[in-house]
């Protein structure tokens, strides 16, 4: 069985420093077609390979198949926070769901913290884990209420927490909090090890496997890949959005989150502990050591995937550090996507509308280390028959599918975009000279729009705008060299090739004629 040893890669052209740290040798493995598998998980980031290494090692039979490489999408751009509270603050949980549900909450949050930290002791993983003091400060009189309200939530549901005088960082603030036992790691040194683990215990992993459909007949699902066919009783999405038109495209807004690694001039300046504002978007503050190399990481800025510039975001994210910090240098920027769920809380377990025995995990907003922690412990759970009180808190099937649902995925589920050839005469060259080498953008031909980007070496690389998914057209996204849909987060290469669901077909590219440079 032959191993290639590599540096995983991630769906950006952004490099995130867990990447610098941790090289993987995955084995080049095949499914056995005739094999029906218990269960098959899709998608090998931090739900997928938790889950798959729960039911491997309780006796199920499973086989993970990923589109790209272990931990390409969110985890290995994930800031790798630990926390015991969550964006969803417990007084917003508890409005939503009622005391009980708020109190189910904190135990999610917990478990997710712990399923991390007990396989870190029990395979005795080497991955940076540090506990760390939190800080939540208010700059203004608003967002002393907030802090009110996050203190308050906390202290109901039994969440360590107090007021203090003193926070470690260089931001002005008039009242701060304090929830001691709050962790950091190096996400893809974790899940580099929970992959071997996983192979130790006699699991499949298929890289650069992309899952195009799956059919379930008699209750056995087949799924369809370039590589051939996988057989299993059982599917689980552990995709960050489940593929294809389903009704988590309604309930899940996705997110883009922006992070910086810089080197201060003055090493003592950068704190060991986990701070956070409350602006809006909110900022936070952490260290790191990478490869030696003491680094004060910088993140926020999060705004709605494809609606805003993501260059002026770390623009105004290194103006924002450089204000209060002296930095020598810039060392890693990087950028990664999450969905914000529309009522706070993840959705886990069988998906709706769908054949029975599939299953799937959505909507971790951004606290996704812990919440995919849990959820791929809760969706193994279900498959082994095990009772788990988190279950109907995050039950998929909460949300009632919206009425004419099924027809509308029908209707959408083919988009299809035709730009005519005919139209590309010699007056629309003009319109690809204006492009700069190393820059994308819509450009409109006679009323229709094209998706067009200029390589360094002069070639126009000229797509359909139109996003595979449901028909949204796409947005430049000049920072990681990409196209992203606004809708619902699907995002494609240069080629127009897909880097992140929903979408699993590839934007459609158009033939031009010799262009000038």
């Amino acid at each position: 069985m032959k191993s290639k040893v590599s540096t995983l890669n991630r769906d950006g052209r952004q490099i995130s420093p867990w990447q610098r740290s941790v090289k993987t040798s995955i084995p080049v493995m095949h499914a056995n077609e005739r094999t029906v598998y218990d269960v098959l998980i899709v998608g090998a980031g931090i739900t997928g390979l938790t889950a798959a290494l729960k039911l491997q090692t309780a006796g199920k039979r499973t086989v993970v198949a990923e589109a790209f490489t272990i931990g390409y999408g969110t985890t290995g751009g994930t800031s790798a926070h630990i926390n015991t509270f969550a964006d969803t603050t417990y007084t917003e949980a508890e409005s939503a769901f009622g005391e009980e549900g708020a109190k189910l909450f904190k135990q999610a949050i917990l478990d997710g913290y712990h399923t991390i930290t007990d396989n870190v002791a029990e395979y005795k993983i080497n991955c940076d884990l540090e506990t760390r003091p939190g800080y939540v400060y208010a700059e203004d009189d608003e967002q002393e209420k907030q802090l009110k309200d996050l203190y308050d939530g906390a202290t109901k549901v039994g969440v360590a927490i107090e007021y203090v005088n003193e926070v470690p960082v260089k931001v002005p603030y008039q009242k701060a909090v304090m929830l001691d036992g709050q962790a950091q790691f190096d996400p893809l040194k974790y899940l580099s090890a929970l992959a071997n683990e996983y192979l130790k215990a006699g699991g499949v992993i298929l890289q650069h496997t992309m899952v195009n459909e799956v059919q379930c007949h008699e209750g056995v699902h087949t799924a369809t890949t370039a590589n051939g066919t996988i057989k299993a009783s059982n599917v689980i999405y552990a995709t960050h959005m489940p593929p294809h038109i389903n009704v988590f495209n309604m309930k899940c807004a996705p997110y883009r989150s922006y992070v910086l690694g810089v080197e201060l001039v003055d090493h003592e300046d950068v704190p060991d502990a986990l701070i956070y504002d409350l602006q809006e978007p909110y900022h936070y503050f952490r260290s790191h050591v990478v490869n030696g190399q003491k680094l004060l990481l910088v993140g926020g800025n999060d705004h709605k995937t494809g609606h805003d510039d993501p260059e002026q975001a770390f623009d105004d994210l290194e103006n924002y550090v450089r204000q209060y910090y002296n930095v020598k240098s810039v060392v890693y920027k990087w950028s990664s996507q999450y969905y914000v769920p529309v009522d706070g809380l993840p959705y886990v377990g069988q998906m709706p509308l769908q054949a029975d025995g599939t299953y799937c995990a959505t909507g971790y907003n951004g606290n996704g280390m812990m919440l995919g922690s849990v959820s791929g412990a809760i969706l193994a759970d279900m498959i082994l028959g095990n009772e788990n009180p988190l279950t109907e808190l995050f039950n998929a099937k909460r949300m009632k599918p919206i009425d004419g649902f099924t027809e509308f995925i029908k209707e959408n589920a083919d988009v299809a975009y035709h730009f005519v050839a005919d139209k590309f005469k010699g007056q629309h060259l003009d319109s690809f000279n204006e492009l700069e080498p190393g820059t994308g953008k819509l450009i409109d031909i006679d009323g229709q729009k094209l998706a067009a980007y200029k390589d360094d070496a002069g070639k126009v690389h000229a797509l359909s705008p139109v996003c595979t998914h449901m028909g949204c057209n796409v947005a430049w996204n000049a920072c990681e060299k990409s196209w992203d849909c606004p809708c619902h987060g699907a995002r494609y290469d240069i080629d127009g090739k897909v880097v992140t669901g929903p979408a699993t077909k590839d934007l459609e590219q158009i033939e031009l004629p010799e262009t000038s440079n």
